[in-house]
């Protein structure tokens, strides 16, 4: 690391606007987490979903920025990589509980999430590329967990917790598989956005009908 890099203060790197963005995904994971505290499930899959949103945008907010440097790039890679563990690997796994009515049978899948995540995204800032990601990209643990809730109505509340406790083991087991998936571009995005604020509507409807 420069000397320029060693003098910095960690709230410099708040002027970064993709910093500030990863940050926002943060607070929507955490606050997440409250919600599921609260039994507050649609309203805490709906910070999920913005968490995801986040996640998506800081990338290519970051790439637009010219001014950054080695020491930016590498700080937001740090930060957004901690930010990702907890919104894909520890929030998704305190609404598990919180569906189950935390049921301590329901603890291994919290447990096998979020040591997933944590190996997936130390592994992916070691040996990771810029073409391909080795295992499911953790964020794709947002979307099926609040993708299953659109049919939790329906499944009722006897099988929709053991559904979701199944869904969160499979994606744990595939967040550290050995198999390749391609990057997929910024032209992701528009797709992306459409889904968050597409459930986000429909959960919003959960809420209010609960």
């Amino acid at each position: 690391m420069t000397d320029e890099g060693r003098n910095r203060s960690a709230h410099s790197f708040l002027y970064d606007r993709a910093n500030l963005v990863t940050l926002a995904g943060l607070l929507c994971g955490v606050s997440s987490i409250y919600l599921s505290a609260l039994n507050a499930h649609p309203a805490a899959a709906i910070a999920l979903l913005w968490a995801l949103f986040c996640d998506w945008f800081d990338g290519p907010i970051a790439r637009r920025l010219k001014d950054r440097t080695d020491v930016d790039r590498a700080f937001g890679s740090q930060l957004d990589s901690l930010a990702d563990l907890v919104c894909s690997g520890v929030a998704p796994g305190v609404l598990l509980l919180s569906v189950s009515g935390f049921d301590p049978w329901f603890l291994p899948g919290a447990f096998a999430l979020a040591i997933a995540g944590a190996l997936r995204l130390a592994h992916f800032n070691v040996l990771g590329d810029a073409q391909s990601f080795r295992g499911l990209p953790i964020d794709t643990n947002i979307m099926v967990v609040t993708a299953l809730f659109a049919f939790r109505e329906t499944l009722g509340n006897a099988i929709f917790p053991w559904l979701l406790y199944a869904s969160v083991v499979i994606l744990a087991v595939l967040n550290v598989a050995s198999f390749r998936i391609p990057k997929l571009g910024d032209g992701w995005l528009y797709g992306v956005g459409l889904y968050v604020v597409g459930m986000s509507v429909l959960l919003c409807g959960q809420g209010v009908s609960g």
